[in-house]
C-alpha cells in the first residue's frame, strides 16, 4: 500500500464562469487557500480561480 502524503486533490472553481480545473496541493506548506490566473476555456481569457471545498 502507498505512504498518505501532504498532498491533496483539490478543485478550482472560476470566479467569472462554471469552469473548473483539479489539481494536487500540499496541505502542510500551503495552509491558505489557493487563488491562481488560469485560462477559462468557454470564455476564451485568462480569469481567477479559487479554490473551492
Amino acid at each position: 500500500m502507498a505512504k498518505k502524503g501532504a498532498r491533496e486533490k483539490i478543485k478550482l472553481k472560476s470566479t467569472e464562469s462554471t469552469e473548473v480545473y483539479w489539481t494536487m496541493k500540499n496541505k502542510k506548506t500551503h495552509t491558505s487557500r489557493l487563488e491562481l490566473k488560469k485560462y477559462d476555456k468557454s470564455l476564451k481569457k485568462h480569469v481567477v480561480f479559487k479554490e473551492a471545498k
